[in-house]
Order: C-alpha cells, then sequence, then structure tokens
C-alpha cells in the first residue's frame, strides 16, 4: 500500500484553486481553474482540491453546504522563518494567529484558513 496524495473536499473550488497556485504558490500538476479537481505538487507532496459537491454525489449522498466547520485535519507546512513568512503572506492570507513560540514542542507557529476554511499551520523549528 502506498499513500499518494491528500486531497482536500472544499466548497468553493475555483477560489481554492486560485489559492493554493497563487497565493502559496504550488505548481498545477493536474487540473485547471474551471475543472473541478486538480493536482498541486509542493516539496515531494501531492495536494489534490477537489469539489465536495462531486465526491458527495459520487457517494450517492444530496451535497449540501455546511456553514459551520469542526476542524479535523489540518495542512503543515515547514517554513524557514515563520516571522518572515508571516510578514510576506499577512496581505494575502487571514491569519488566525500571529507567530507564537510553542516551548513545549519546540516550535514557532502561525495559523490561517485557505478559502473554503480549511486550517493550515506553517511552522519552523526552535531547538
Amino acid at each position: 500500500m502506498e499513500l499518494t496524495h491528500v486531497r482536500l473536499l472544499v466548497d468553493d473550488y475555483k477560489k481554492c484553486f486560485y489559492f493554493y497556485r497563487d497565493t502559496l504558490g504550488f505548481e498545477v500538476t493536474w487540473g485547471d481553474e474551471n475543472s473541478n479537481y486538480a493536482d498541486f505538487a509542493f516539496q515531494g507532496v501531492t495536494l489534490g482540491v477537489f469539489e465536495r459537491k462531486q465526491m458527495v454525489e459520487a457517494l450517492g449522498d444530496v451535497y449540501t453546504e455546511s456553514g459551520t466547520r469542526d476542524d479535523r485535519a489540518a495542512l503543515i507546512l515547514r517554513v524557514d522563518d515563520v516571522k518572515e513568512t508571516y510578514k510576506k503572506w499577512k496581505d494575502k492570507v487571514t491569519f488566525i494567529t500571529e507567530p507564537v513560540e510553542q516551548k513545549d514542542w519546540g516550535l514557532k507557529v502561525a495559523h490561517f484558513r485557505d478559502p473554503d476554511g480549511n486550517l493550515l499551520e506553517i511552522y519552523e523549528s526552535i531547538m
């Protein structure tokens, strides 16, 4: 068995496509802004972004857009310098935390969400 990639199921596919391609700079390896599915390559990891409506219908369910979100997963991105990345991205993304040291974990982190509300974390090791 081989884990090949992580796929995010999103309600607003186009906004998420542009976010991962243009804002975070992930390379598109399959799909475009109109395909409702795209694969992105970034540092050896493949991230799939798929319109949630199509996945729900493929499973035989009826799609409804949920207004609430309980985080069940997060994308974690290692960066060289959290404060510098925060400064570089703060006009492009809405951070929900400022850079903070988590000394028990030996990390400095900051958090934000993609246009569909998925949680992302940037971190650097401080040990």
